[in-house]
């Protein structure tokens, strides 16, 4: 097996990906050295982009850790990591109890009811990279912006009744854009 293709295989091997900002807004990217490139007639890559790139590149390497280094004009650089996900281990849904003879004619001609709702809040800020991973806090999730650079957020609000405040925040994991407020 070949030095590169033991790395494509090998989960603990960090992909490093290099977003280089040119004037134009565009962006050139590197994954481990090699060019990477728009599919072919596709406009080329501009900030907007960046989450599809980083998912595609992601996808095309699962299991591995990406180290994503961002260029900016003025020469700085913003790093990030994608760690994959930890494979989630599910438990046995534990064996239901027999339920004796005279239950099963009560439980016939009762209703179920239904599992409660979700009341949902809405949270919105301005201000980040379009298309940026926007972290939620209470982080319960992850919002994405549109490409305006507006992220929206539903929040169960039920989360809310443990915040003493009930303020909810948006953290801009690219711009570092930061909104904070009670949502509606």
């Amino acid at each position: 097996m070949s030095k590169r293709a033991r790395a494509k295989a090998d989960a603990s091997v960090v992909v490093m990906v290099r977003m280089v900002v040119q004037d134009d807004g565009t962006l050139h990217v590197t994954v481990d050295g090699a060019p990477y490139l728009p599919a072919e007639f596709a406009p080329p890559w501009r900030r907007a982009s960046f989450p599809h790139i980083v998912d595609a590149i992601s996808d095309q390497r699962p299991g591995q850790t990406l180290r994503v280094d961002v260029v900016e004009v003025d020469g700085r650089v913003i790093t990030d990591y994608r760690v994959p996900p930890k494979p989630r281990r599910t438990a046995p849904a534990p064996a239901p109890a027999p339920v004796p003879a005279q239950q099963h004619l009560s439980q016939a001609t009762e209703t179920t009811s239904e599992p409660a709702r979700p009341r949902l809040a809405e949270f919105t800020g301005s201000g980040f990279v379009p298309g940026e991973d926007v972290a939620v806090a209470i982080v319960i999730a992850h919002t994405e912006t549109g490409p305006d650079g507006i992220s929206r957020t539903l929040i169960d609000a039920r989360y809310l009744d443990h915040a003493p405040t009930r303020e909810v925040i948006l953290l801009g994991r690219i711009s570092g854009t930061i909104c904070i407020g009670q949502p509606t």
